[in-house]
């Protein structure tokens, strides 16, 4: 794997299936895949088809009649073994998915540490699932049973490509499924590495399949009737869509959508620390993250310090060549997503919010990324609550500042939006700042930090950012079902 920027191309299959890359037998139109530094085009995927789908979940099906009957001993050492392999081969990962996704170097080593972290923490998991033993009268008694599921569908998106299908695969895996996970058809080339690492681990062939496309893939996943669950990390329009398709079947959805999340930041924080909070909360993957803390609230009497320290910080922010050791910030995902975001910043100087710094299109040295698609980082000043950039969803490196003056008042406003994924507090005030998060609808709350994610804790947001939890203990009940037996050690009575 060349580690120097716009010099990839993959020519191999990007669909997986009973243990090998594969072309899809009904592939349909060819997508082009993008390389964001350069705009270059590194691959073509052709799209999954209703034959090649089914191919793929009756491999897992089969695979899942082997996996399912190991003892979760066995499903621990293999799921430790994957995750030795990607950490012996972090760098090749990482350069795979900087090169389809655009994020810097120093972020996707981050991603794919938190990747084998993930398969280290299911595979510890893995061999003490249980369920319990109830005594009932008279020398009779109960007992529970946790079982798989069987074949579960996983559906990426594709700012964490790598990330996301370990979140879901882990857990899936531990409890003893089979999973075929479909990824964004704009970051379809990591995955497919992650399916071979299982192999070479030692899973059944056929365990996790990989099939490439769009919308018409998709469907045809949600609607086999042999697949048992569905995970969907996305927009809340295709979430609302996944779900209407399951109620169809009865099949059980974990959804990861999107947010608009609040970070209140009190005048009595530790103020450098809650600038490198707002940056964190902003700016990682070129913004493109569903619990980024973009509407900043800021207690009126640190406001002005506190937003020129913001505005220098951000200005300090290094765009470019995502593959070089210094840069901080590389390429949106591709052009369209990349207007779209320059779409908010033009409406929010319309409704009158002020451009501190950036929001402007970057425009590289090096000649090989001119036609990347690159930024600078935005922060906006005199917003309101009724801006479209403070209500809406960006998905990019816009932060809106917005002043607050008491408690009351600011949990009211971080509270009114559909959204409910994520929410920090900066404070010195330990009780305040407990008292806000609990305060806060969101499902992942922050105190003093921001868009920490450790796999032992449980992920997922409140009203319209979905349900469900990956991540922690929790993800395990998503992904098995609890079966129920009853004995009786005496003679049946009947009221008959």
């Amino acid at each position: 794997m060349s580690s120097v920027t716009g010099t990839v191309t993959i020519n191999q299959p990007l669909n997986y299936r009973a243990g090998a890359r594969v072309q899809p037998t009904d592939g349909g139109q060819a997508e082009e895949v993008y390389e964001p530094a350069t705009g270059r085009v590194i691959s073509k995927l052709l799209c999954s088809g209703e034959k090649e789908v089914d191919l793929a979940v009756q491999s897992a099906k089969a695979a899942f009649k082997i996996w399912s009957q190991m003892s979760g001993m066995e499903r621990s050492r293999v799921l430790l073994e994957a995750a030795r392999i990607i950490r012996e081969q972090r760098e090749e990962i990482a350069t795979l998915e900087t090169i389809n996704n655009g994020k810097s170097i120093f972020e996707a080593r981050v991603d794919i540490d938190i990747s084998w972290q993930c398969l280290e923490y299911y595979a510890g998991l893995a061999a003490s699932l249980a369920g319990e033993h109830i005594q009932l009268p008279g020398g009779s008694f109960g007992y529970t049973r946790r079982e798989p599921l069987g074949v579960c569908v996983g559906i990426g998106a594709w700012n964490y490509p790598f990330q996301i299908a370990c979140w879901k695969s882990a857990p899936a895996l531990a409890c003893g499924n089979a999973m075929v996970f479909k990824p964004s058809p704009f970051t379809p080339i990591s995955v497919v590495r992650l399916a071979e690492i299982f192999t070479e681990a030692g899973v059944p062939k056929g365990l996790f399949n990989v099939v490439q496309g769009g919308v018409a893939t998709g469907q045809f996943l949600c609607h086999h009737p042999d697949v048992a669950k569905i995970s969907f990390t996305g927009s809340v329009p295709t979430g609302i869509k996944i779900m209407e398709m399951a109620a169809k079947g009865i099949k059980p959805v974990t959804l990861e959508l999107g947010g608009k999340s609040p970070l209140i930041i009190f005048s009595d924080c530790a103020l450098e620390n809650a600038v490198n909070g707002a940056l964190m909360a902003n700016f990682l993957t070129q913004g493109e993250v569903c619990c980024n803390g973009t509407r900043v609230f800021v207690e009126r009497k640190i406001l002005d310090v506190f937003t020129k320290e913001v505005v220098k910080r951000t200005q300090k922010i290094k765009v470019g060549d995502p593959l070089l050791e210094d840069t901080r910030m590389g390429a949106l995902i591709n052009r369209p997503h990349l207007d779209r975001v320059q779409g908010f910043i033009k409406q929010a100087k319309e409704q009158g919010a002020e451009v501190l710094c950036g929001g402007d299109l970057y425009v590289p040295d090096d000649p090989k990324l001119k036609n990347g698609y690159y930024m600078r980082p935005c922060v906006l000043g005199n917003c309101r609550d009724d801006m479209t950039c403070v209500k809406e969803e960006i998905f990019g490196p816009v932060m809106s500042i917005l002043p607050f003056d008491t408690e009351e008042e600011v949990v009211e406003r971080a509270n009114n939006t559909k959204f409910g994924l994520a929410g920090g507090v900066f404070t010195r005030d330990i009780q305040k700042a407990h008292r806000v998060v609990a305060a806060l609808k969101a499902g992942m709350c922050f105190i003093n930090n921001y868009n920490i994610s450790p796999v032992e804790l449980p992920f997922g947001g409140y009203k319209a950012s979905g349900f469900g939890r990956e991540n922690g203990r929790a993800a395990i009940e998503y992904y098995s079902q609890l079966k129920t037996v009853c004995v009786e050690m005496g003679d049946v009575e009947s009221v008959f």
